[in-house]
């Protein structure tokens, strides 16, 4: 819905002015890497970081600065030596639309202060129960495709003007984009982590299947050469 109201409120803007469409060459940029913050849901965390990884090595932006969120990310950046700008260990464990906002309002400050003149998130996707995809967005700048021509069709009385409007609504789509794509990180965890947990489980009941039946045949020729022991003495001191 903001984003339907927000191409509607563009269509009435003939000139758009904005920090946050402000295109500028990509000489910096700020790297989101959502990560979960618990192992047990497969490659979840590991397809994330390869791909940041393959950013980082294929030197498409000569500068990067990492925002982390998850502590599987933080052990692995630890681990590689890789120094972080920004770290938020305890966003995703307790999810809330503040901490989103809060995260959101720190990347939007970066980028009109021209810290960095770009912001991308890796994240994981939910596609479905079985696939989660990860994806390289731009958050900032605000794309002006994004926007659109919206729906100049439809009548709408704007108070107050349609500039005011969407200078108020650009911060605030980039609070529920950050929120939004949070969110599908950890719909996409839980959905990798229920199916990890139960293939482990299925390969455990194989398992115990196995040792079981294993169990049983060594059971039965313990039994079985016992018994071949006793009949086989019984037999010598009955020959006697």
């Amino acid at each position: 819905e903001l984003s339907l109201v927000l191409r509607r409120v563009a269509a009435k803007v003939s000139e758009r002015k904005h920090p946050l469409l402000q295109v500028r060459p990509e000489k910096r940029v700020a790297l989101v890497v959502v990560t979960g913050d618990k192992g047990l849901c497969g490659a979840f965390n590991a397809n994330v970081l390869r791909e940041v990884a393959a950013i980082l090595e294929s030197k498409r932006f000569p500068e990067v600065e990492i925002t982390l969120v998850g502590r599987k990310g933080a052990e692995y950046f630890r681990h590689k030596g890789i120094p972080l700008a920004s770290v938020h260990l305890d966003l995703m464990g307790r999810l809330t639309p503040e901490g989103a906002y809060a995260l959101a309002r720190e990347l939007r400050g970066k980028f009109e202060s021209g810290q960095v003149d770009a912001v991308y998130v890796v994240y994981n996707h939910f596609k479905s129960l079985i696939q989660q995809q990860v994806k390289v967005e731009k958050l900032l700048p605000i794309e002006r495709e994004q926007l659109g021509d919206g729906d100049g069709e439809v009548p709408m009385l704007f108070e107050p003007t349609p500039q005011a409007i969407l200078h108020a609504l650009l911060p605030r789509n980039v609070e529920f984009q950050v929120w939004r794509m949070l969110l599908d990180s950890v719909a996409a965890e839980h959905a990798a982590r229920m199916v990890a947990m139960d293939s482990a489980s299925k390969n455990a009941a194989e398992m115990i299947d196995r040792l079981t039946l294993t169990y049983n045949r060594v059971r039965q020729a313990t039994i079985t050469k016992e018994l071949i022991e006793i009949v086989s003495g019984a037999a010598a001191l009955g020959g006697r």
